[in-house]
Protein backbone atom coordinates (compact mmCIF):
# COMPACT_ATOMS: atom_id res chain seq x y z
CA UNK A 1 0.00 0.00 0.00
CA UNK A 2 1.47 3.37 -1.07
CA UNK A 3 2.02 6.15 1.46
CA UNK A 4 -0.47 9.00 1.13
CA UNK A 5 1.35 12.37 1.16
CA UNK A 6 0.24 15.96 1.61
CA UNK A 7 1.04 18.15 -1.34
CA UNK A 8 4.01 20.54 -1.42
CA UNK A 9 3.44 24.27 -1.10
CA UNK A 10 5.19 27.12 -2.88
CA UNK A 11 5.51 30.23 -0.68
CA UNK A 12 6.14 32.75 -3.45
CA UNK A 13 6.90 36.33 -2.42
CA UNK A 14 6.11 37.44 1.18
CA UNK A 15 2.59 38.88 1.57
CA UNK A 16 1.54 38.52 -2.08
CA UNK A 17 2.67 34.92 -2.59
CA UNK A 18 2.49 33.73 -6.21
CA UNK A 19 -0.05 36.37 -7.31
CA UNK A 20 2.18 38.51 -9.54
CA UNK A 21 3.97 35.67 -11.32
CA UNK A 22 0.70 33.88 -11.95
CA UNK A 23 -0.98 37.04 -13.25
CA UNK A 24 1.91 37.89 -15.58
CA UNK A 25 2.07 34.55 -17.42
CA UNK A 26 -0.09 31.79 -15.92
CA UNK A 27 0.95 29.18 -18.49
CA UNK A 28 4.66 29.66 -17.81
CA UNK A 29 3.99 29.83 -14.06
CA UNK A 30 2.12 26.51 -13.92
CA UNK A 31 4.84 24.87 -16.04
CA UNK A 32 7.63 26.13 -13.77
CA UNK A 33 5.77 24.93 -10.68
CA UNK A 34 5.19 21.53 -12.34
CA UNK A 35 8.91 21.16 -13.05
CA UNK A 36 9.72 22.18 -9.48
CA UNK A 37 7.05 20.31 -7.50
CA UNK A 38 5.53 17.70 -9.81
CA UNK A 39 1.83 17.25 -10.66
CA UNK A 40 0.47 18.34 -7.24
CA UNK A 41 1.28 21.55 -5.37
CA UNK A 42 -0.28 24.49 -3.56
CA UNK A 43 0.01 28.17 -4.53
CA UNK A 44 -0.72 31.38 -2.68
CA UNK A 45 -2.96 33.85 -4.54
CA UNK A 46 -3.87 36.98 -2.55
CA UNK A 47 -3.19 35.11 0.68
CA UNK A 48 -5.48 32.23 -0.28
CA UNK A 49 -4.00 28.75 -0.63
CA UNK A 50 -5.25 26.89 -3.71
CA UNK A 51 -4.31 23.39 -4.81
CA UNK A 52 -2.99 22.83 -8.34
CA UNK A 53 -3.19 19.55 -10.26
CA UNK A 54 -0.95 19.92 -13.30
CA UNK A 55 0.59 18.26 -16.32
CA UNK A 56 -0.54 15.34 -18.45
CA UNK A 57 -1.43 13.47 -15.26
CA UNK A 58 -4.02 16.13 -14.42
CA UNK A 59 -5.31 16.36 -17.99
CA UNK A 60 -6.00 12.64 -18.10
CA UNK A 61 -7.45 12.59 -14.58
CA UNK A 62 -9.93 15.36 -15.45
CA UNK A 63 -11.61 13.16 -18.07
CA UNK A 64 -11.25 9.85 -16.19
CA UNK A 65 -14.25 8.21 -14.47
CA UNK A 66 -12.79 9.08 -11.05
CA UNK A 67 -12.06 12.66 -12.07
CA UNK A 68 -15.61 13.10 -13.34
CA UNK A 69 -16.90 11.91 -9.99
CA UNK A 70 -14.67 13.81 -7.57
CA UNK A 71 -14.15 17.16 -9.36
CA UNK A 72 -16.95 19.72 -9.30
CA UNK A 73 -17.33 23.01 -11.18
CA UNK A 74 -20.30 24.32 -9.23
CA UNK A 75 -18.63 26.11 -6.32
CA UNK A 76 -16.52 28.41 -8.49
CA UNK A 77 -19.58 29.83 -10.30
CA UNK A 78 -21.85 30.46 -7.29
CA UNK A 79 -20.93 34.16 -6.91
CA UNK A 80 -21.10 34.74 -10.69
CA UNK A 81 -24.64 33.31 -10.80
CA UNK A 82 -25.75 35.49 -7.89
CA UNK A 83 -24.27 38.65 -9.44
CA UNK A 84 -26.07 38.12 -12.74
CA UNK A 85 -29.33 37.32 -10.93
CA UNK A 86 -29.79 33.83 -12.38
CA UNK A 87 -30.72 30.48 -10.83
CA UNK A 88 -28.10 28.53 -12.73
CA UNK A 89 -25.76 28.44 -15.72
CA UNK A 90 -24.32 25.42 -17.50
CA UNK A 91 -20.86 25.91 -15.91
CA UNK A 92 -22.48 25.95 -12.49
CA UNK A 93 -24.00 22.49 -12.78
CA UNK A 94 -22.47 19.02 -12.46
CA UNK A 95 -23.63 15.47 -13.06
CA UNK A 96 -27.01 14.76 -14.65
CA UNK A 97 -28.17 18.37 -14.54
CA UNK A 98 -25.09 19.46 -16.46
CA UNK A 99 -25.61 16.68 -19.03
CA UNK A 100 -29.24 17.69 -19.52
CA UNK A 101 -28.22 21.31 -20.17
CA UNK A 102 -25.58 20.17 -22.67
CA UNK A 103 -28.24 18.19 -24.53
CA UNK A 104 -30.51 21.24 -24.73
CA UNK A 105 -27.71 23.50 -26.01
CA UNK A 106 -25.65 20.98 -27.99
CA UNK A 107 -27.29 21.36 -31.40
CA UNK A 108 -27.05 25.16 -31.37
CA UNK A 109 -23.37 25.06 -30.41
CA UNK A 110 -22.42 22.40 -32.97
CA UNK A 111 -20.78 22.87 -36.36
CA UNK A 112 -24.14 22.06 -37.92
CA UNK A 113 -25.24 25.56 -36.90
CA UNK A 114 -23.08 26.78 -39.80
CA UNK A 115 -24.84 24.61 -42.40
CA UNK A 116 -26.32 26.80 -45.11
CA UNK A 117 -24.72 29.90 -43.58
CA UNK A 118 -21.19 29.82 -44.98
CA UNK A 119 -22.06 32.37 -47.67
CA UNK A 120 -23.48 34.71 -45.02
CA UNK A 121 -20.34 34.38 -42.89
CA UNK A 122 -18.10 35.25 -45.83
CA UNK A 123 -20.29 38.21 -46.80
CA UNK A 124 -19.97 39.59 -43.27
CA UNK A 125 -16.19 39.01 -43.31
CA UNK A 126 -15.82 40.72 -46.71
CA UNK A 127 -17.75 43.80 -45.53
CA UNK A 128 -15.57 43.95 -42.43
CA UNK A 129 -12.32 43.60 -44.38
CA UNK A 130 -13.42 46.25 -46.91
CA UNK A 131 -14.12 48.70 -44.09
CA UNK A 132 -11.27 47.97 -41.68
CA UNK A 133 -8.48 46.21 -43.62
CA UNK A 134 -7.71 48.63 -46.42
CA UNK A 135 -4.31 48.64 -48.22
CA UNK A 136 -1.76 50.79 -46.41
CA UNK A 137 -3.58 50.62 -43.07
CA UNK A 138 -2.35 49.03 -39.85
CA UNK A 139 -5.36 47.27 -38.29
CA UNK A 140 -5.25 45.76 -34.82
CA UNK A 141 -6.26 42.08 -35.16
CA UNK A 142 -7.64 41.61 -31.64
CA UNK A 143 -10.38 44.27 -31.58
CA UNK A 144 -11.09 43.71 -35.27
CA UNK A 145 -11.67 40.01 -34.69
CA UNK A 146 -13.86 40.77 -31.67
CA UNK A 147 -16.18 42.88 -33.81
CA UNK A 148 -16.17 40.40 -36.71
CA UNK A 149 -16.96 37.40 -34.47
CA UNK A 150 -19.73 39.32 -32.71
CA UNK A 151 -21.27 40.34 -36.03
CA UNK A 152 -21.13 36.78 -37.39
CA UNK A 153 -22.59 35.27 -34.21
CA UNK A 154 -25.25 37.99 -34.08
CA UNK A 155 -26.39 37.34 -37.64
CA UNK A 156 -26.31 33.56 -37.21
CA UNK A 157 -28.12 33.49 -33.86
CA UNK A 158 -30.30 36.59 -33.74
CA UNK A 159 -30.57 37.98 -37.26
CA UNK A 160 -28.69 41.13 -36.30
CA UNK A 161 -25.35 42.30 -34.94
CA UNK A 162 -24.91 43.80 -31.44
CA UNK A 163 -21.61 45.48 -32.38
CA UNK A 164 -22.32 48.55 -30.26
CA UNK A 165 -22.38 46.32 -27.17
CA UNK A 166 -19.03 44.55 -27.74
CA UNK A 167 -17.03 46.56 -25.22
CA UNK A 168 -19.83 46.33 -22.64
CA UNK A 169 -19.89 42.52 -22.89
CA UNK A 170 -16.07 42.40 -22.68
CA UNK A 171 -15.88 44.66 -19.62
CA UNK A 172 -18.69 42.86 -17.81
CA UNK A 173 -17.03 39.50 -18.49
CA UNK A 174 -13.61 40.82 -17.42
CA UNK A 175 -14.83 42.04 -14.03
CA UNK A 176 -17.10 39.10 -13.25
CA UNK A 177 -14.57 36.40 -14.13
CA UNK A 178 -11.64 38.03 -12.34
CA UNK A 179 -13.56 39.02 -9.20
CA UNK A 180 -16.14 36.27 -8.81
CA UNK A 181 -14.73 33.16 -10.51
CA UNK A 182 -10.92 33.18 -10.46
CA UNK A 183 -10.96 35.62 -7.52
CA UNK A 184 -7.76 37.30 -8.68
CA UNK A 185 -9.27 40.75 -8.03
CA UNK A 186 -10.93 42.03 -4.82
CA UNK A 187 -14.73 42.38 -4.59
CA UNK A 188 -14.74 46.16 -4.36
CA UNK A 189 -13.83 46.23 -8.07
CA UNK A 190 -17.51 45.51 -8.72
CA UNK A 191 -18.34 48.99 -7.38
CA UNK A 192 -16.61 50.52 -10.41
CA UNK A 193 -18.97 52.86 -12.33
CA UNK A 194 -17.51 51.52 -15.58
CA UNK A 195 -18.44 47.95 -14.63
CA UNK A 196 -21.90 48.92 -13.44
CA UNK A 197 -22.60 50.78 -16.69
CA UNK A 198 -21.26 47.91 -18.83
CA UNK A 199 -23.33 45.34 -16.92
CA UNK A 200 -26.45 47.48 -17.30
CA UNK A 201 -25.96 47.79 -21.06
CA UNK A 202 -25.22 44.05 -21.43
CA UNK A 203 -28.48 43.20 -19.68
CA UNK A 204 -30.22 45.79 -21.84
CA UNK A 205 -29.02 43.88 -24.91
CA UNK A 206 -30.23 40.60 -23.40
CA UNK A 207 -33.68 42.10 -22.69
CA UNK A 208 -33.90 43.36 -26.27
CA UNK A 209 -33.03 39.94 -27.66
CA UNK A 210 -35.47 38.17 -25.32
CA UNK A 211 -38.29 40.47 -26.41
CA UNK A 212 -37.48 39.71 -30.05
CA UNK A 213 -37.65 35.99 -29.29
CA UNK A 214 -40.97 36.44 -27.46
CA UNK A 215 -42.51 38.16 -30.49
CA UNK A 216 -41.22 35.46 -32.84
CA UNK A 217 -42.43 32.70 -30.51
CA UNK A 218 -45.96 34.14 -30.39
CA UNK A 219 -45.96 34.33 -34.18
CA UNK A 220 -44.82 30.70 -34.43
CA UNK A 221 -41.54 31.84 -36.00
CA UNK A 222 -39.01 30.88 -33.34
CA UNK A 223 -35.66 30.47 -35.14
CA UNK A 224 -34.01 27.08 -35.52
CA UNK A 225 -30.79 28.05 -33.77
CA UNK A 226 -29.25 28.24 -30.31
CA UNK A 227 -31.33 31.18 -29.12
CA UNK A 228 -34.46 29.53 -30.42
CA UNK A 229 -33.56 26.36 -28.51
CA UNK A 230 -33.05 28.34 -25.29
CA UNK A 231 -36.31 30.28 -25.57
CA UNK A 232 -38.19 27.17 -26.64
CA UNK A 233 -36.94 25.33 -23.55
CA UNK A 234 -38.07 28.28 -21.40
CA UNK A 235 -41.56 28.24 -22.93
CA UNK A 236 -41.82 24.50 -22.32
CA UNK A 237 -41.06 25.01 -18.62
CA UNK A 238 -37.49 23.72 -18.52
CA UNK A 239 -36.07 23.80 -14.97
CA UNK A 240 -32.78 25.04 -16.44
CA UNK A 241 -34.14 28.10 -18.24
CA UNK A 242 -36.46 30.05 -16.00
CA UNK A 243 -37.16 33.72 -16.76
CA UNK A 244 -34.23 35.09 -14.77
CA UNK A 245 -31.88 32.53 -16.40
CA UNK A 246 -32.60 33.84 -19.91
CA UNK A 247 -30.32 36.94 -19.95
CA UNK A 248 -27.07 35.10 -19.21
CA UNK A 249 -28.10 32.16 -21.42
CA UNK A 250 -28.87 34.50 -24.33
CA UNK A 251 -25.57 36.37 -23.89
CA UNK A 252 -23.68 33.10 -23.40
CA UNK A 253 -22.43 32.69 -27.00
CA UNK A 254 -20.98 36.21 -26.98
CA UNK A 255 -19.43 35.80 -23.52
CA UNK A 256 -17.92 32.44 -24.53
CA UNK A 257 -16.77 33.35 -28.04
CA UNK A 258 -15.93 37.04 -28.03
CA UNK A 259 -12.55 37.03 -26.29
CA UNK A 260 -11.56 33.40 -26.72
CA UNK A 261 -11.93 33.21 -30.50
CA UNK A 262 -10.60 36.73 -31.04
CA UNK A 263 -7.48 36.02 -28.98
CA UNK A 264 -6.78 32.80 -30.88
CA UNK A 265 -7.36 34.44 -34.28
CA UNK A 266 -5.07 37.37 -33.44
CA UNK A 267 -2.37 34.95 -32.27
CA UNK A 268 -2.76 32.81 -35.41
CA UNK A 269 -2.45 35.90 -37.61
CA UNK A 270 0.77 36.75 -35.81
CA UNK A 271 2.14 33.21 -36.17
CA UNK A 272 1.32 33.06 -39.87
CA UNK A 273 2.76 36.50 -40.65
CA UNK A 274 5.87 35.75 -38.57
CA UNK A 275 6.73 32.86 -40.90
CA UNK A 276 6.58 33.93 -44.59
CA UNK A 277 6.79 30.34 -45.84
CA UNK A 278 3.74 29.40 -43.77
CA UNK A 279 1.90 32.51 -44.98
CA UNK A 280 2.49 31.56 -48.62
CA UNK A 281 1.15 28.06 -48.00
CA UNK A 282 -1.88 29.40 -46.11
CA UNK A 283 -2.64 31.75 -49.01
CA UNK A 284 -2.41 28.88 -51.50
CA UNK A 285 -4.72 26.67 -49.42
CA UNK A 286 -7.24 29.50 -49.01
CA UNK A 287 -7.13 30.34 -52.73
CA UNK A 288 -7.90 26.71 -53.54
CA UNK A 289 -10.94 26.75 -51.23
CA UNK A 290 -12.39 29.85 -52.85
CA UNK A 291 -12.22 28.51 -56.37
CA UNK A 292 -15.80 27.44 -55.66
CA UNK A 293 -18.61 29.93 -54.87
CA UNK A 294 -18.85 30.76 -51.18
CA UNK A 295 -22.48 29.58 -51.10
CA UNK A 296 -21.35 26.10 -52.23
CA UNK A 297 -18.79 25.64 -49.44
CA UNK A 298 -19.64 22.84 -47.00
CA UNK A 299 -18.30 21.37 -43.78
CA UNK A 300 -16.18 18.85 -45.68
CA UNK A 301 -14.40 21.74 -47.43
CA UNK A 302 -13.49 23.17 -44.02
CA UNK A 303 -12.01 19.81 -43.00
CA UNK A 304 -9.78 19.90 -46.10
CA UNK A 305 -8.04 23.06 -44.84
CA UNK A 306 -5.29 20.98 -43.25
CA UNK A 307 -2.69 23.72 -42.83
CA UNK A 308 -5.16 26.42 -41.80
CA UNK A 309 -6.76 24.09 -39.25
CA UNK A 310 -3.23 23.27 -38.11
CA UNK A 311 -2.55 26.99 -37.63
CA UNK A 312 -5.68 27.35 -35.47
CA UNK A 313 -4.76 24.31 -33.37
CA UNK A 314 -1.19 25.49 -32.98
CA UNK A 315 -2.35 28.96 -31.89
CA UNK A 316 -4.64 27.29 -29.35
CA UNK A 317 -1.66 25.32 -28.05
CA UNK A 318 1.02 28.00 -28.00
CA UNK A 319 -1.22 30.85 -26.80
CA UNK A 320 -3.64 28.83 -24.70
CA UNK A 321 -6.87 30.52 -23.63
CA UNK A 322 -8.04 27.95 -21.06
CA UNK A 323 -4.81 27.79 -19.03
CA UNK A 324 -6.46 26.02 -16.10
CA UNK A 325 -9.85 24.58 -15.22
CA UNK A 326 -11.45 25.68 -11.94
CA UNK A 327 -12.78 22.85 -9.79
CA UNK A 328 -13.46 21.86 -6.18
CA UNK A 329 -13.23 18.45 -4.57
CA UNK A 330 -16.71 16.92 -4.34
CA UNK A 331 -15.32 14.26 -1.98
CA UNK A 332 -12.02 13.10 -0.51
CA UNK A 333 -9.69 11.51 -3.08
CA UNK A 334 -6.05 10.81 -3.80
CA UNK A 335 -4.15 11.99 -6.84
CA UNK A 336 -0.62 10.85 -7.67
CA UNK A 337 -0.18 9.67 -4.08
CA UNK A 338 -1.39 12.94 -2.52
CA UNK A 339 -4.37 13.40 -0.21
CA UNK A 340 -7.04 15.89 -1.37
CA UNK A 341 -9.88 16.77 1.02
CA UNK A 342 -13.51 17.44 0.17
CA UNK A 343 -14.18 21.14 -0.44
CA UNK A 344 -10.61 21.91 -1.52
CA UNK A 345 -10.50 24.56 -4.30
CA UNK A 346 -8.39 23.39 -7.24
CA UNK A 347 -6.76 24.73 -10.40
CA UNK A 348 -6.41 21.90 -12.93
CA UNK A 349 -3.54 23.22 -15.09
CA UNK A 350 -4.33 21.41 -18.34
CA UNK A 351 -2.17 23.78 -20.39
CA UNK A 352 1.13 22.56 -18.89
CA UNK A 353 1.66 19.76 -21.47
CA UNK A 354 1.31 22.34 -24.28
CA UNK A 355 4.76 23.69 -23.40
CA UNK A 356 6.54 20.42 -22.64
CA UNK A 357 9.33 19.17 -24.91
CA UNK A 358 8.33 15.65 -23.94
CA UNK A 359 5.35 16.11 -26.27
CA UNK A 360 6.30 18.90 -28.68
CA UNK A 361 9.53 19.47 -30.57
CA UNK A 362 10.71 23.02 -29.82
CA UNK A 363 7.43 23.86 -28.02
CA UNK A 364 7.99 27.64 -28.04
CA UNK A 365 7.94 27.76 -31.86
CA UNK A 366 4.81 28.22 -33.97
CA UNK A 367 4.73 25.10 -36.13
CA UNK A 368 1.28 24.17 -37.50
CA UNK A 369 2.60 21.05 -39.24
CA UNK A 370 3.04 19.38 -35.86
CA UNK A 371 -0.77 19.32 -35.75
CA UNK A 372 -1.03 17.54 -39.11
CA UNK A 373 -0.40 14.02 -40.36
CA UNK A 374 1.98 12.28 -40.00
CA UNK A 375 3.18 14.15 -36.89
CA UNK A 376 -0.08 14.72 -34.96
CA UNK A 377 1.90 15.55 -31.84
CA UNK A 378 -1.26 16.83 -30.17
CA UNK A 379 -2.84 13.35 -30.23
CA UNK A 380 -0.43 11.98 -27.64
CA UNK A 381 -2.26 11.09 -24.43
CA UNK A 382 -2.69 14.06 -22.12
CA UNK A 383 -0.79 16.44 -24.41
CA UNK A 384 -3.51 18.79 -25.70
CA UNK A 385 -6.53 20.35 -23.99
CA UNK A 386 -7.16 23.89 -25.30
CA UNK A 387 -10.90 23.59 -24.66
CA UNK A 388 -10.56 21.81 -21.33
CA UNK A 389 -11.24 18.15 -20.59
CA UNK A 390 -13.89 16.08 -18.92
CA UNK A 391 -17.65 16.66 -18.65
CA UNK A 392 -17.23 20.45 -18.81
CA UNK A 393 -15.20 20.50 -22.04
CA UNK A 394 -16.17 23.55 -24.12
CA UNK A 395 -19.54 22.89 -25.76
CA UNK A 396 -18.78 25.25 -28.64
CA UNK A 397 -15.42 23.70 -29.60
CA UNK A 398 -16.60 22.47 -33.01
CA UNK A 399 -18.25 25.68 -34.17
CA UNK A 400 -15.39 27.79 -32.78
CA UNK A 401 -12.69 25.86 -34.64
CA UNK A 402 -14.68 25.98 -37.88
CA UNK A 403 -15.43 29.68 -37.56
CA UNK A 404 -11.78 30.50 -36.87
CA UNK A 405 -10.52 28.41 -39.79
CA UNK A 406 -12.97 30.11 -42.16
CA UNK A 407 -12.00 33.59 -40.99
CA UNK A 408 -8.28 32.84 -41.42
CA UNK A 409 -8.92 31.39 -44.89
CA UNK A 410 -10.99 34.38 -46.03
CA UNK A 411 -8.62 36.97 -44.56
CA UNK A 412 -5.48 35.57 -46.19
CA UNK A 413 -7.34 34.99 -49.47
CA UNK A 414 -8.45 38.61 -49.53
CA UNK A 415 -5.46 40.44 -48.06
CA UNK A 416 -1.67 40.33 -48.10
CA UNK A 417 -0.56 40.96 -44.52
CA UNK A 418 2.81 41.49 -42.85
CA UNK A 419 4.05 42.31 -39.37
CA UNK A 420 5.12 45.94 -38.95
CA UNK A 421 8.62 44.65 -38.16
CA UNK A 422 9.83 41.13 -39.09
CA UNK A 423 11.54 40.69 -35.71
CA UNK A 424 8.47 41.74 -33.70
CA UNK A 425 7.71 39.42 -30.77
CA UNK A 426 4.08 39.14 -29.75
CA UNK A 427 3.18 40.90 -26.52
CA UNK A 428 0.45 39.22 -24.48
CA UNK A 429 -1.98 40.01 -21.67
CA UNK A 430 -3.86 37.76 -19.25
CA UNK A 431 -7.24 39.40 -18.58
CA UNK A 432 -10.03 38.60 -19.08
CA UNK A 433 -8.44 35.72 -21.01
CA UNK A 434 -4.81 35.19 -22.08
CA UNK A 435 -3.90 36.37 -25.56
CA UNK A 436 -2.29 39.12 -27.67
CA UNK A 437 -2.48 42.69 -26.44
CA UNK A 438 -4.88 45.18 -27.97
CA UNK A 439 -1.93 47.09 -29.44
CA UNK A 440 -0.69 44.33 -31.75
CA UNK A 441 -0.88 45.57 -35.37
CA UNK A 442 -0.27 44.22 -38.85
CA UNK A 443 0.19 46.07 -42.14
CA UNK A 444 -2.15 45.47 -45.08
CA UNK A 445 0.12 45.40 -48.13
CA UNK A 446 -2.50 44.84 -50.82
CA UNK A 447 -5.84 43.34 -51.80
CA UNK A 448 -5.16 39.86 -53.18
CA UNK A 449 -8.60 38.91 -54.49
Amino acid sequence: MSLIRRYPTDPGIPLIGNTLEMAKDPGAFFLRMYRKHGPVYSVNVFGRRTLVLAGPEATLFLSSPEGRQVLSSKAFWKDFIEEIGANTIINGEDGERHLEMRKLLGQGFSKKALDGNYGLMFDIADRHFDAEWKPGTQPRPLPNMQYLITEQLGELLAGGSPKEYVQDIRLTTLFMLNVLVTKTRPKFFLLSPAYQAAKRRSLELADRMIEDLRVKSEAGELPDNLLGDIYGAFKEGSPYFKENDLPVAILGPYIAGLDTEANTLAAAIYGICKHPEIKAQVQAEADELFKKPTTDIEERDVRKLELINGCVKEALRLWTIAVAQLRSAAEDFTFEGHDVKKGQMIYVATSVPHYMHEFYDDPETFNPRRMMKPQNQHLQKGSYAPFGRGPHVCLGQGIAEAQMALIIARLFHKRDLNLLHPDYKLKTKTAPTPGPTNGFKVRVEAIRN
